[in-house]
């Protein structure tokens, strides 16, 4: 069964340089193993990177043992639905990419939050409206 995004449509590719996603295939996919829902598709800012470690989350440090690169303002990473929308609320924000973004974020996360934060456009723009 193929795995949707927010909008719909297939889950695309987050991103690959580095390689993100719960099981490190450079999607957002999710199962029942990743607890945290690395769904969110989120082009990390400085600004978010320092709101993250600064609520405990550490983004910018490698962790090889999880086969965690480090961030920079920049990469392209699924990160935790929960931890993206506390940043949301702390006016800290990283874009997303919701062609990227998995539907199960919409468990957390509100569609319009998602969309005003939106960095990419869809095929189809009546899916904006």
């Amino acid at each position: 069964m193929t795995e949707r995004n927010v909008l719909g449509g297939d889950l695309e590719p987050c991103g690959i340089d580095p390689v993100t996603g719960f099981y490190r295939d450079g999607r957002c996919a999710t199962g029942p193993e990743d607890i945290g829902r690395h769904v969110v598709c989120a082009v990390v800012t400085a600004e978010f990177l320092d709101h993250q470690q600064a609520v405990g989350n550490d983004l910018r440090t490698p962790r090889p043992e999880y086969r965690f690169p480090g961030l920079h303002p920049g990469d392209r990473w699924c990160v935790v639905a929960v931890r993206w929308h506390q940043a949301l609320e702390d006016g800290v924000a990283a874009p997303v990419v919701l062609a990227a973004t998995h539907e199960r974020a919409l468990d957390i996360v509100a569609l319009a939050d998602l969309r005003r934060h939106a960095v990419d456009v869809p095929p189809d723009l009546s899916s904006l409206l």
